[in-house]
């Protein structure tokens, strides 16, 4: 009888092996029965595969490999299906494959029977459905965002290396923030020299006024750039050729993308404005609209970590150590987890440690006070102060109480008390 009972509760177990048009399927009933085939990323197989899990009674348990977003579609209706998910890490996959086979030769169908036999040794992790917990919204603005950014600064390169040499060198020394919406103004109307000294000083400056922005020495900026485009290195470009017009066509590209993105960042800052997470994680130094933003798309609900060390290895943020035998290396980051997050925690630690007094910027300021000079040590510094940023955001988020930044007292030994290392306190 108790045998009965066993087989009973026993899941039936589903392996998939993700690729770009066909799946490898691995199916081992709890009976032990087991069955292979083939399906393609298309509504007609999905259907046909949760028919059959369907008319299968019993529980089920569905492990694949993340492969881009190719899972996305298959997992939501898994789960839709009553499925338990699961997804097995790419680095333990290899390792497990490599150590069953002894060799590191792959297909999509061993794949399969190792996501198999991994779910069977539970060596797998649980899949979150960005759509199903709720952040799918944000997670695909955060994304967009990213790509928006990431095409921006592929034209301002171009423009910084390829066009100013050619057109306007002298132009370059006004590039002082990305965010240069008055130099692309400028540079469109007057993208050459000759557009610049084609006209009297007077008509320059007036015709010129309204595109510098808001600078307070508009006259003097003015007069040094006619003057300065009297005796340029640029090539001699006609003022109609093609070759400007093209160049305009980059600086133009670079506008959109100035304007993409900062209505990108004003729909989030819509969507966000009532989202008590996000009120949080802005109470850190260093963290903004943005970082806040790729935060919550990539950790969806942060309470779902039990302890802070579990979301520092989802954010790679964890330690690692290669050792053989008696051999051991040094520990350092296993950047396993998400690249996003740390680069998100990263260039919020990089802002902290240069505002005024906070336990971030005095964590950088100890770790580095043995040799400044130190450009490795200022590296591993900045990576101790973006784990610390990623453990304070858990913390403030699971505790729904902001940060408060705390002014350093002189204490004999350097340091700060462990219970004023991370201010989380209420507001009084």
């Amino acid at each position: 009888m108790a045998d009965t009972a066993h087989t009973t509760t026993k899941p039936h177990l589903l392996a998939i092996d993700i690729a770009r048009k066909f799946n490898a399927v691995f199916v081992e009933l709890a009976s032990g029965e087991q069955r292979r085939f083939k399906m393609t990323n298309s509504a007609q197989d999905f259907d046909r595969l949760v028919q059959y899990i369907s008319s299968t009674p019993g529980p089920w348990r569905a492990a694949f490999e993340p492969t881009g977003d190719y899972h996305r579609p298959i997992a939501h209706r898994l789960l839709q299906a009553g499925v338990e998910v699961a997804i097995v890490s790419s680095v333990a996959q290899a390792r497990y494959r490599e150590a069953k086979f002894n060799s590191w030769d792959k297909n999509d169908p061993k794949d399969a029977s190792i996501i198999l036999d991994m779910l069977k040794h539970n060596m797998v992790m649980r899949y979150v459905d960005p759509m199903v917990a709720g952040h799918h919204d944000l997670q695909e603005l955060s994304k967009t965002y990213y790509q928006i950014t990431r095409a921006r600064t592929k034209v301002l390169h171009a423009i910084i290396n390829h066009h100013l040499p050619l057109y306007f060198p002298e132009m370059q020394r006004y590039w002082q923030t990305t965010r240069i919406e008055w130099w692309l103004r400028f540079m469109l109307e007057f993208p050459t020299p000759r557009h610049v000294r084609q006209l009297p000083l007077e008509a320059f400056i007036q015709q010129a006024w309204e595109l510098v922005g808001r600078k307070v020495a508009k006259t003097t900026l003015l007069t040094e750039i006619w003057h300065m485009a009297e005796h340029s290195a640029a090539l001699p470009h006609d003022p109609n050729c093609l070759a400007v017009e093209t160049f305009r066509v980059t600086l133009r590209q670079a506008q959109q993308m100035n304007d993409l993105r900062s209505s990108l960042e004003q729909r989030a800052a819509e969507v966000l404005a009532s989202n008590k997470d996000y009120e949080q994680l802005i109470s850190l130094p260093g963290i903004g609209p943005v970082i806040a933003l790729t935060v919550l798309a990539e950790v969806g609900d942060i309470r779902r970590f039990t302890h802070h060390r579990q979301f520092l290895k989802y954010c790679g943020f964890d330690l690692a150590k290669l050792q053989s035998g008696t051999q051991r290396g040094r520990e350092q980051l296993s950047k396993r987890g998400n690249a996003r997050l740390r680069l998100a925690f990263w260039m919020a630690g990089q802002v902290a440690v240069r505002l005024r007094e906070n336990a971030f910027k005095d964590k950088y300021d100890r770790y580095i006070r043995s040799n400044p000079g130190n450009a490795d040590l200022r590296r591993k510094a900045l990576t101790a102060v973006a784990a610390k940023m990623a453990r304070v955001a858990y913390s403030v988020i699971k505790s729904g109480q902001p940060y408060q930044r705390f002014y350093e007292q002189s204490l004999p030994s350097g340091s700060i008390p462990i219970n004023r290392a991370v201010e989380a306190e209420p507001y009084h």
